[in-house]
């Protein structure tokens, strides 16, 4: 009867947060479009992005210290529940990601909803003075709000919350409060009149295709293992880069100035500014965005890269934002281009590619596979699973997210025991001769 009552109250206290994280999501969503139609309004903005990268720089430097650690920070203290998130990481996160996206760096949103789920729950434990367990579940249930509202995929909130925290593991007591807290916040934010993107992949849909056709599911097979070895170069160029920014400038708020100068250098290279921002929508129809990779003939053939290479130097020099976002354009991006030498439908394999990037960068193949099905219609799903569980594998002990716990190596080639954190993984296998 006492876990009973445990988990009501638990259930309780779980839809306040996900009605604030909703809300707050709400406004987010609504300031990132004012502020990319800012900059696509006043595209003279761009040359101050190395201005806005020092400011952002000085915010953390002086009072953004603790909560620094961004989504890192959340995993570690939902593993090993300590002081718990910083209250100030909310509104911290919310208005550098805005600043970021108003000046023109290329990053994403997701890991500002995280931010702000975990430290809007976290900020409710402790006023109640939760033990740790229960602050743990309200922890994680404020991730699958903030992801749930912030993508309109309340079920992929749900499991991502509890598939990124330990690869290959699931935390069953999580389950119920995350789904609920997902749920509730993606309804807020709706209820808020915020909007998501529609995809369509009509390939698979009225005649559909037999899924087990072995011609299609090599095309899906391919795009599927490219996507796995690009999200690993992802994240560790990203990682890689932030250690020679670290190197090369010691003090941290010249780090994003630094930054914005080379972007700024890169848009004139590439010749356009199509790679700026999330990549979700131009006023310009002519430009690319994600949406243009679902169908024939919709980006450059090369666009991944060029994403990749802005995205990896807007977040490796210390602008804010998320990784996510920018990976699904880089997911349809690869899945696009790569329709035309397999001869597969461009919709499918670009919304493949889309969640098969996701998964590899994220080691959330449940996670990336549901969120697929909820965005392109369950008929995708065979697919997309063999696409994210290929991604998934091909990815190797590598993500986005350092302070994610390892429950079985993809890959054995050390001794590593369950809970250790793919930092230490990457550390060791570097140390490797």
């Amino acid at each position: 009867m006492s876990r009973l009552r445990t988990a009501l109250f638990l259930l309780a206290l779980v839809v306040p947060v996900a009605l604030a994280v909703g809300s707050a999501s709400a406004f987010f969503l609504w300031s990132l479009d004012l502020a990319t139609a800012s900059r696509f309004a006043h595209p003279a903005l761009l040359y101050f992005l190395p201005l806005a990268g020092l400011g952002i720089g000085l915010l953390y430097h002086t009072w953004g210290r603790p909560a620094e650690g961004g989504n890192n920070l959340i995993f570690d203290q939902i593993h090993d529940t300590g002081e718990g998130v910083p209250r100030r990481m909310a509104p911290l996160i919310l208005f550098a990601t805005v600043v970021t996206h108003w000046f023109g760096g290329s990053a994403g949103r997701e890991g500002t909803a995280v931010q702000i789920g975990g430290s809007l729950a976290s900020g409710f434990g402790k006023w109640l003075r939760l033990e740790s367990e229960p602050r743990r579940i309200l922890l994680m249930a404020g991730i699958a709000a903030g992801f749930g509202a912030i993508f309109g995929t309340p079920f992929a909130g749900a499991v991502f919350a509890i598939e990124v925290l330990l690869v290959d593991r699931l935390s069953a007591s999580a389950v119920l409060p995350c789904l609920l807290a997902s749920f509730i916040a993606d309804w807020t934010c709706h209820a808020w009149g915020a909007g998501h993107t529609l995809y369509a992949v009509t390939s698979v849909i009225g005649g559909m295709r037999e899924w087990f056709a072995p011609v299609l599911l090599a095309q899906v097979a391919i795009v599927g293992v490219a996507a796995g070895l690009v999200a690993a170069l992802f994240a560790e160029t990203t990682h890689g880069l932030q250690a020679i920014f670290a190197r090369v400038i010691p003090y941290a708020p010249l780090r994003p100035f630094v930054g914005g100068m080379l972007l700024i250098g890169l848009v004139y290279a590439v010749g356009t500014r199509e790679y700026l921002g999330l990549g979700v929508w131009s006023p310009n129809p002519d430009d690319m965005t994600i949406s243009t990779f679902f169908s024939a003939g919709g980006g450059e053939e090369m666009a991944w890269l060029w994403k990749f290479i802005f995205t990896a130097l807007t977040l490796s020099c210390g602008f804010k934002g998320g990784e996510v976002t920018p990976l699904f354009f880089i997911g349809a991006a690869l899945g696009c281009s790569l329709s035309g030498p397999t001869g597969g439908p461009v919709d499918l394999l670009a919304g493949v590619g889309f969640v098969a990037i996701f998964a590899g960068a994220t080691n959330t193949p449940l996670a990336s596979t549901i969120m697929g099905m909820e965005l392109f219609g369950i008929a995708c799903g065979p697919y997309l699973a063999l696409a994210c569980g290929l991604a998934f594998l091909c990815s190797g002990s590598s993500g986005i997210y350092l302070s994610q716990r390892v429950g079985r190596l993809k890959r054995r080639r050390g001794a590593f025991p369950p809970g250790t954190l793919l930092r230490e993984v990457r550390e060791a296998r570097r140390r490797r001769p």
